[in-house]
């Protein structure tokens, strides 16, 4: 039996609530309210964003990699004309009716097929270095009505609150610092601080920052939250770091990409933290609402963060989309977006975005599905799991 979409959420639902999950309001949904969240927001409702009223010239720099494709399907859905500018070598076959200019932005004449070039709008995806700024900006003097940026909220310094985006940033990194350097420690978060501040030089009062959260959804090849999805599906019992009330943020990349073009198309100026979801949401209710799509037999054993931090176990990049809530990055996951929500970003709902993921990595070859790029290793996690339960077996605090 083929589910349309809303039943095959409501059913995700309703699992989730047969899982115990009644201190977790936003999963344990009931047959009486079935999709309302712990704000009471129907988080099932298909949210409808008028068509524009102008068709756009939409200049995206990048286009093929992430969060460039689901740009460009929704720009063209919407009637926009849309060229792609890139180096040509990743995913050169996506979209072959679009228009493409050729370019490496690391090259001293590497914009120059933007010369002479108008646009109504550039969304600029891949920047990591405020050069290639300067370089777009150059090149476009005089023949863009707005520049989009996609910015990280890695450009703050620390996460001391729930930031909104006037919040502390780091120092801004070296205009001219070489590109394999550019994600080395902090400077990623200084030169995308740096880039953003040449955004302004090149483009004045034109500019919009979106400043995302992590980006997730199909299509992510660093499986930072794919992780989960994937090792869910497989069952048995999971190492789930920290506590199950620990905060957690992320955002589809459709709904950040889809918001970007209605940016665009509203021509809205300014700075937006952009990530989700609009309910708070914990690391319980990510975990059991992924569980949720699945018939997984997996059971979340929940170890605290000293232990895991005593024994090697790296949150973020072994123990995804989570950061233990303390120090500097205490509300790291529970920034302040209420200006980009009320600008449009919307999010699909957690079993869209997992059941996508799933269905997007069961289409990768063999070889990437068996070598996740994120992630704590099988034998590792087992290892640790053993340790704690060990340790709590014998009572030991």
């Amino acid at each position: 039996m083929t589910l349309d979409r809303r039943t095959f959420l409501k059913s995700s639902a309703i699992v989730g609530g047969a899982l115990g999950l009644g201190g977790f309001p936003s999963l344990a949904h009931g047959e009486n309210a079935p999709s309302l969240n712990r704000d009471g927001v129907d988080e099932l409702a298909v949210v409808e964003h008028p068509q524009p009223q102008k068709k756009l010239s939409i200049l995206i720099l990048g286009g093929t990699g992430f969060i460039g494709p689901n740009q460009v399907r929704y720009a063209l859905d919407r009637g926009h004309d849309v060229t792609l500018f890139n180096r040509g070598k990743t995913n050169p076959g996506l979209f072959p009716k679009v228009k493409k200019l050729i370019g490496d932005r690391n090259a001293p004449d590497g914009h120059k097929a933007l010369v002479g070039k108008k646009f109504d709008v550039v969304i600029d995806n891949p920047t990591t270095l405020p050069q290639w700024v300067k370089g777009a900006g150059e090149a476009l003097k005089g023949n863009v009505g707005h520049y989009i940026f996609v910015s990280t909220i890695s450009v703050f310094s620390s996460y001391p609150s729930s930031l909104a985006e006037n919040g502390p940033l780091h120092e801004p990194g070296d205009m001219n610092v070489a590109p394999d350097q550019a994600r080395v420690g902090s400077n990623y978060g200084r030169l995308k601080v740096r880039s953003e501040m040449e955004a302004k030089t090149q483009f004045g009062e034109n500019v919009t920052i979106v400043r995302p959260g992590l980006i997730v959804g199909p299509g992510d090849l660093t499986d930072r939250f794919s992780y989960w999805p994937i090792r869910i599906e497989k069952g048995g019992e999971i190492m789930a770091p920290g506590s199950p009330n620990d905060p957690t943020q992320y955002v589809d990349a459709r709904d950040l990409s889809e918001f970007i073009v209605r940016l665009a198309e509203s021509k809205t100026l300014g700075t937006f933290n952009a990530t989700g979801p609009k309910s708070p949401t914990n690391m319980a209710e990510m975990l059991y609402g992924i569980k949720a799509v699945t018939t997984s037999n997996a059971k979340f054993t929940w170890i605290d963060a000293e232990f895991l931090q005593a024994n090697q176990v790296r949150a973020w990049s072994e123990m995804p989309v989570w950061v233990a809530p303390r120090g500097g990055n205490a509300f790291m996951l529970q920034m302040n977006c209420e200006k980009a929500w009320a600008a449009g970003l919307t999010f699909r709902p957690l079993a869209v975005t997992a059941r996508d993921t799933l269905d997007w990595y069961h289409t990768r070859p063999a070889a990437e599905q068996e070598k996740a790029a994120a992630g704590i290793a099988p034998e590792k996690e087992k290892t640790v799991l053993a340790a704690w339960n060990a340790k709590k077996a014998t009572g030991a605090p």
